[in-house]
């Protein structure tokens, strides 16, 4: 039997969209049913997310267009953040602007220098409708708007320019997963 006290213990894994699939670039649709669906999805999203090796993980890179990401992730002083977020409102992001590496699981093996307030707050509800509120700096602070730019239907390389952008785009063009389905998952 699973341990249900750990998130994802009971979800399944699923497939991971990639840079491409409509999916992720369309903005995503509220939740409005907080039933056995969501408490699912938010599952699927952990067991995804830990056996794809990330750090954080939106509703629209397993197909879902729902506004729900979860995360577990490191600041930047090594202290662990794990949760979900539902309907989260856009990230409000203050302090210094760093430049810092940047992946996702929906661009396996692709990484870019992507400028990220050194500060952000995300606010919505859990899975059960409660308010949350979840700041992070440092590294937690760029998973929190990374993650929130998904449910705008925007992946990092939307956030680059020029010769950046376009290293990313070849790469990620040319990367052995392009064009060949699903990134982990059946």
């Amino acid at each position: 039997m699973r341990n249900r006290s750990i998130p994802g213990s009971s979800g399944r894994v699923r497939a991971i969209r990639k840079l491409g699939d409509s999916v992720l670039h369309t903005p995503c649709e509220p939740v409005t049913d907080f039933g056995p669906a969501l408490a699912e999805l938010i599952e699927d999203l952990y067991a995804t997310m830990y056996a794809a090796g990330g750090v954080g993980l939106a509703a629209n890179q397993i197909g879902v267009p729902l506004r729900v990401f979860v995360y577990d992730c490191p600041d930047d002083e090594d202290l662990r953040h794990l949760g979900h977020v539902v309907n989260p409102a856009p990230a409000v992001t203050d302090g210094i602007v760093l430049r810092g590496p940047e992946g996702c699981l929906s661009l396996p093996g692709i990484e870019a220098g992507t400028e990220r307030a050194d500060h952000a707050v995300v606010e919505g509800v859990t899975r059960d409708g409660a308010p949350v509120r979840v700041e992070g700096t440092g590294f937690f602070a760029r998973c929190l708007q990374h993650e929130s730019d998904h449910l705008a239907g925007l992946v990092y390389p939307d956030r680059l320019t020029g010769r950046r952008r376009a290293k990313v785009l070849r790469t990620a063009a040319r990367a052995p997963w392009a064009g060949q389905g699903p990134v982990w998952g059946p």
